[in-house]
Protein backbone atom coordinates (compact mmCIF):
# COMPACT_ATOMS: atom_id res chain seq x y z
CA UNK A 1 0.00 0.00 0.00
CA UNK A 2 1.40 3.41 -0.95
CA UNK A 3 1.85 5.65 2.05
CA UNK A 4 1.17 9.34 2.04
CA UNK A 5 3.75 11.92 3.06
CA UNK A 6 3.13 11.65 6.77
CA UNK A 7 6.16 12.45 8.92
CA UNK A 8 7.31 10.13 11.71
CA UNK A 9 6.48 12.87 14.22
CA UNK A 10 2.94 13.18 12.87
CA UNK A 11 2.54 9.41 12.86
CA UNK A 12 3.56 9.35 16.54
CA UNK A 13 1.01 12.07 17.31
CA UNK A 14 -1.71 10.08 15.55
CA UNK A 15 -0.82 6.89 17.41
CA UNK A 16 -0.83 8.67 20.76
CA UNK A 17 -4.24 10.18 19.97
CA UNK A 18 -5.58 6.72 19.09
CA UNK A 19 -4.32 5.28 22.38
CA UNK A 20 -5.78 8.21 24.32
CA UNK A 21 -9.15 7.68 22.64
CA UNK A 22 -9.00 3.95 23.36
CA UNK A 23 -8.45 4.67 27.04
CA UNK A 24 -11.27 7.22 27.07
CA UNK A 25 -14.00 5.44 25.12
CA UNK A 26 -12.88 1.85 24.54
CA UNK A 27 -12.44 0.00 21.29
CA UNK A 28 -16.09 -0.35 20.30
CA UNK A 29 -16.80 3.38 20.63
CA UNK A 30 -13.56 4.37 18.89
CA UNK A 31 -14.31 5.54 15.35
CA UNK A 32 -12.23 6.80 12.48
CA UNK A 33 -14.37 9.95 12.68
CA UNK A 34 -13.28 10.48 16.29
CA UNK A 35 -9.63 9.89 15.37
CA UNK A 36 -10.02 12.31 12.46
CA UNK A 37 -11.45 15.00 14.70
CA UNK A 38 -8.95 14.45 17.52
CA UNK A 39 -5.97 14.53 15.17
CA UNK A 40 -7.30 17.18 12.79
CA UNK A 41 -6.72 14.91 9.83
CA UNK A 42 -9.04 13.73 7.10
CA UNK A 43 -10.56 10.28 7.15
CA UNK A 44 -9.09 9.79 3.68
CA UNK A 45 -5.61 10.32 5.12
CA UNK A 46 -6.31 7.83 7.90
CA UNK A 47 -7.57 5.19 5.47
CA UNK A 48 -4.58 5.76 3.17
CA UNK A 49 -2.25 5.06 6.06
CA UNK A 50 -4.24 2.32 7.77
CA UNK A 51 -6.78 0.17 5.96
CA UNK A 52 -8.99 -0.31 8.98
CA UNK A 53 -9.62 0.56 12.60
CA UNK A 54 -8.17 -2.79 13.80
CA UNK A 55 -4.95 -2.15 11.87
CA UNK A 56 -4.69 1.42 13.20
CA UNK A 57 -5.20 0.26 16.79
CA UNK A 58 -2.71 -2.60 16.49
CA UNK A 59 -0.06 -0.37 14.90
CA UNK A 60 -0.61 2.31 17.55
CA UNK A 61 -0.02 -0.29 20.25
CA UNK A 62 3.05 -1.63 18.45
CA UNK A 63 4.42 1.90 18.06
CA UNK A 64 4.16 2.41 21.82
CA UNK A 65 6.59 -0.54 22.22
CA UNK A 66 9.44 0.46 19.91
CA UNK A 67 12.06 -1.82 21.46
CA UNK A 68 11.59 -5.52 20.78
CA UNK A 69 11.95 -7.88 23.72
CA UNK A 70 14.39 -9.85 21.56
CA UNK A 71 16.75 -6.85 21.46
CA UNK A 72 17.31 -7.07 25.22
CA UNK A 73 20.46 -9.02 26.03
CA UNK A 74 21.99 -8.52 29.47
CA UNK A 75 23.80 -11.85 29.48
CA UNK A 76 21.35 -13.63 31.78
CA UNK A 77 17.68 -14.55 31.56
CA UNK A 78 16.93 -12.96 34.92
CA UNK A 79 18.68 -9.79 33.79
CA UNK A 80 16.78 -9.82 30.50
CA UNK A 81 13.41 -10.19 32.23
CA UNK A 82 14.25 -7.44 34.70
CA UNK A 83 15.45 -5.16 31.86
CA UNK A 84 12.16 -5.83 30.12
CA UNK A 85 10.32 -4.48 33.17
CA UNK A 86 12.62 -1.47 33.49
CA UNK A 87 11.47 -0.24 30.06
CA UNK A 88 8.28 1.08 31.60
CA UNK A 89 7.08 2.68 34.81
CA UNK A 90 4.09 1.89 37.04
CA UNK A 91 1.98 4.66 35.52
CA UNK A 92 2.52 3.25 32.02
CA UNK A 93 1.85 -0.30 33.27
CA UNK A 94 -1.46 0.87 34.70
CA UNK A 95 -2.43 2.52 31.41
CA UNK A 96 -1.31 -0.52 29.39
CA UNK A 97 -3.15 -2.91 31.69
CA UNK A 98 -6.42 -1.01 31.35
CA UNK A 99 -5.97 -0.84 27.59
CA UNK A 100 -5.26 -4.56 27.33
CA UNK A 101 -8.29 -5.48 29.45
CA UNK A 102 -10.52 -3.43 27.17
CA UNK A 103 -9.01 -4.90 24.03
CA UNK A 104 -9.25 -8.44 25.42
CA UNK A 105 -13.00 -7.94 25.70
CA UNK A 106 -13.25 -6.35 22.26
CA UNK A 107 -11.51 -9.18 20.40
CA UNK A 108 -14.28 -11.60 21.32
CA UNK A 109 -16.68 -9.80 19.01
CA UNK A 110 -14.18 -8.61 16.44
CA UNK A 111 -12.09 -11.22 14.61
CA UNK A 112 -10.42 -8.51 12.50
CA UNK A 113 -9.10 -6.84 15.64
CA UNK A 114 -7.94 -10.18 17.01
CA UNK A 115 -6.09 -10.95 13.77
CA UNK A 116 -4.49 -7.48 13.59
CA UNK A 117 -3.34 -7.69 17.21
CA UNK A 118 -1.91 -11.18 16.67
CA UNK A 119 -0.04 -10.18 13.50
CA UNK A 120 1.21 -6.74 14.54
CA UNK A 121 1.62 -6.98 18.30
CA UNK A 122 1.44 -10.47 19.80
CA UNK A 123 3.47 -12.46 17.27
CA UNK A 124 6.39 -9.97 17.22
CA UNK A 125 6.45 -9.99 21.04
CA UNK A 126 6.38 -13.80 21.14
CA UNK A 127 9.16 -13.90 18.53
CA UNK A 128 11.23 -11.55 20.71
CA UNK A 129 10.49 -13.61 23.80
CA UNK A 130 11.50 -16.77 21.92
CA UNK A 131 14.82 -15.08 21.04
CA UNK A 132 15.38 -14.19 24.68
CA UNK A 133 14.59 -17.76 25.79
CA UNK A 134 16.70 -19.33 23.01
CA UNK A 135 19.71 -17.34 24.23
CA UNK A 136 19.07 -18.60 27.77
CA UNK A 137 19.05 -22.18 26.44
CA UNK A 138 22.26 -21.55 24.48
CA UNK A 139 23.92 -20.16 27.63
CA UNK A 140 22.86 -23.29 29.52
CA UNK A 141 20.56 -21.42 31.92
CA UNK A 142 17.47 -23.34 30.80
CA UNK A 143 17.28 -26.91 29.57
CA UNK A 144 16.01 -27.29 26.01
CA UNK A 145 13.67 -30.02 27.24
CA UNK A 146 12.11 -27.84 29.96
CA UNK A 147 8.34 -28.01 29.34
CA UNK A 148 7.84 -24.56 30.92
CA UNK A 149 9.49 -22.92 27.87
CA UNK A 150 6.26 -23.36 25.90
CA UNK A 151 4.23 -21.61 28.60
CA UNK A 152 6.27 -18.47 29.30
CA UNK A 153 3.96 -16.20 27.24
CA UNK A 154 0.97 -17.65 29.07
CA UNK A 155 2.62 -17.08 32.45
CA UNK A 156 3.45 -13.47 31.60
CA UNK A 157 -0.04 -12.67 30.32
CA UNK A 158 -1.46 -14.48 33.31
CA UNK A 159 0.35 -12.14 35.68
CA UNK A 160 -1.42 -9.15 34.17
CA UNK A 161 -4.85 -10.76 34.13
CA UNK A 162 -4.70 -12.50 37.50
CA UNK A 163 -3.57 -9.51 39.56
CA UNK A 164 -6.52 -7.44 38.46
CA UNK A 165 -8.97 -10.33 38.72
CA UNK A 166 -7.84 -11.69 42.08
CA UNK A 167 -6.65 -8.58 43.91
CA UNK A 168 -8.44 -5.82 41.97
CA UNK A 169 -5.05 -4.16 41.59
CA UNK A 170 -3.10 -3.21 38.52
CA UNK A 171 0.16 -5.11 38.12
CA UNK A 172 3.10 -2.85 38.94
CA UNK A 173 6.84 -3.37 38.53
CA UNK A 174 7.27 -4.68 42.07
CA UNK A 175 4.55 -7.29 41.59
CA UNK A 176 5.87 -8.31 38.17
CA UNK A 177 9.45 -8.54 39.44
CA UNK A 178 8.32 -10.73 42.34
CA UNK A 179 6.21 -12.82 39.96
CA UNK A 180 9.14 -13.36 37.60
CA UNK A 181 11.43 -14.34 40.47
CA UNK A 182 8.89 -16.57 42.25
CA UNK A 183 7.04 -18.18 39.32
CA UNK A 184 8.56 -17.79 35.86
CA UNK A 185 12.26 -18.21 36.60
CA UNK A 186 11.81 -21.20 38.96
CA UNK A 187 9.53 -22.88 36.41
CA UNK A 188 12.39 -22.52 33.93
CA UNK A 189 14.89 -23.90 36.44
CA UNK A 190 16.70 -20.58 36.85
Amino acid sequence: MARSRITPERESELYEAVLDLLREVGYDALTMDAVSIRTRSSKATLYRQWRSKPELVAKALRHSKPVSVGDIDTGSLRGDFHAMLERTDDCQLEKDSALMRGLAQAIHGNPDLHQALRELLIEPEITGLDTLLRRAVERGEVGLDNPALAFVPHMLVGAFVARQLIEDRTPDRTFLTDYLDAVVLPALGV
